[in-house]
């Protein structure tokens, strides 16, 4: 997956995200959709931040990989 790839889905993610939050339904369903997406989120924007050190570091950007949830969820902001 490429930068490009990456930032669809990104903004793909956050499509379903804000339409799931000004919904009026927020079932035990939409709240496990919800937080799925906050982890998958998580996940590419790791994934794009990987691939942009590697490239500023003449490193190949495609040996970036997608790090586990929990691994990704535990960073500080």
């Amino acid at each position: 997956m490429d930068e490009n790839d990456l930032l669809q889905r990104i903004h793909a993610l956050v499509d379903e995200e804000h339409a799931l939050r000004d919904s009026s339904e927020h079932t035990d369903e939409t709240r496990a959709r919800m937080s799925r997406l906050e982890a998958d989120l998580d996940q590419c924007w790791d994934l794009l931040r990987q691939r942009r050190a590697k490239r500023q570091y003449a490193e190949d950007p495609d040996e970036a990989e997608v790090r586990p949830e929990q691994q990704v969820e535990n960073y500080l902001q």
